[in-house]
């Protein structure tokens, strides 16, 4: 029995008919498709693997070695690694579930934030208060986002509702520069003006939060998604706060230097706004469709052209379909008439896609017997 993982899969229901067609056109040999791990399991001594090739074609999902999947992604996307298999606890709950946890910490600390910041009548924690009860009710927009993001395809959605966790993402990122800004407007005129603050209650609070938020942190350091790594930058952010409200707390202790209160404010609001922007900027890009960040169009181009029978490469359009998983279409002219020759060609490009996350690809070829548009490309 040999394990191959499939790419471009993203459906429960459409694993199983998979499954179904494919043992339908075997005579003695099992296969069964794993959807949560994305894995084919065959009895290559046994199975008419042209025919389960053919199919996966017809589907447009690749096949590859476990093992060449595992080094090629280490090598190219270690960081967007699908398969964790061996997180445990806490790390291996779903996304939503994650988001949940963050979602009802952020509003419970927001509470209690506006409470003890009017009590101690500290800039910093007021408008830490206000961003995280922004926070949370992004977070929690995040979160329903994120389980949207987990349905299967469907006749309006034909490539699944992926994109549905980047609104998620859209939402956090403006909040997250919008709460950014607004703190810096109210903390502006009080560094001018400082005011007297409860330092003993800030140290306290600032002890709690630290704990609170570190843990949130932690939890959504394991995430993927843009969704989930906005939402960890959100943590992070409020970590950082409140370790400075604490080294002012204890500063406030030993000098009158109230400024630093308001100071903060601003240091932690311009942090997370350089921060967020490149996040920001590339879930825009992923919704525009522009050709994904990591990704050579002239390496794709080469790629395209390399074997001899293709002459030419027309409407080549490459996005990304969720920041992680991309798709290409494109037109290519050849002077080739074997069929088999050509389908060969397409399994070998798509091989070659699928090792750098491109797992949809619409390869339409184009017949020149004369090499018309050859000469065309050559003569420029």
């Amino acid at each position: 029995m040999i394990t191959y993982k499939i790419k471009g899969l993203h459906c429960g229901n459409c694993s199983t008919e998979l499954e179904t067609r494919i043992n339908a056109s075997q005579h003695d040999a099992a296969v069964s498709i794993d959807y949560d791990h994305r894995e084919l399991t065959v009895d290559e001594s046994k199975a008419d693997l042209k025919a389960i090739f053919k199919i996966l074609e017809f589907n447009k999902l690749t096949l590859i070695d476990s093992h060449e999947e595992t080094d090629s992604t280490d090598h190219q996307h270690g960081h967007h690694d699908h398969d964790h298999h061996g997180l445990t606890g806490m790390q291996s709950q779903s996304a939503t579930t994650k988001i949940t946890v963050v979602f009802y910490l952020n509003l419970m600390f927001s509470i209690i934030e506006f409470i003890f910041g009017f009590l101690f009548n500290s800039m910093a924690i007021v408008s830490d208060a206000v961003h995280d009860l922004g926070d949370a009710l992004s977070v929690g927009a995040a979160g329903y986002f994120e389980r949207l993001s987990g349905k299967e395809a469907n006749d309006q959605y034909s490539f699944g509702h992926q994109r549905f966790s980047l609104l998620g993402a859209l939402l956090t990122s403006v909040v997250l520069i919008g709460g950014s800004a607004l703190v810096i407007f109210h903390s502006v005129p009080r560094i001018f003006s400082p005011e007297p603050v409860n330092y003993q209650g800030m140290l306290w609070l600032a002890i709690a939060a630290i704990g609170a938020n570190g843990f949130a942190a932690w939890l959504m350091s394991k995430g993927h998604s843009h969704n989930e790594s906005l939402i960890n930058l959100h943590m992070i952010e409020d970590l950082l706060g409140w370790l400075g409200v604490l080294a002012v707390s204890v500063t406030l202790h030993f000098t009158d230097w109230y400024y630093l209160d308001p100071l903060l404010s601003v240091a932690v609001a311009l942090f997370i706004m350089i921060k967020t922007w490149p996040l920001f900027k590339e879930t825009i890009q992923v919704f525009l469709e522009a050709t994904p960040k990591n990704i050579s169009r002239p390496t794709i181009e080469e790629l395209l052209i390399r074997s001899e029978e293709v002459t030419n490469i027309s409407h080549l359009h490459i996005w990304s379909i969720d920041g992680r998983e991309h798709a290409l279409t494109v037109t290519l002219s050849t002077g080739c008439s074997d069929q088999k020759r050509l389908e060969e060609v397409k399994t070998s490009i798509r091989q070659e896609l699928v090792k750098k996350n491109i797992t949809h690809s619409t390869i339409e070829f184009v017949y020149d017997p004369a090499d018309i548009l050859k000469k065309r490309f050559e003569n420029g």
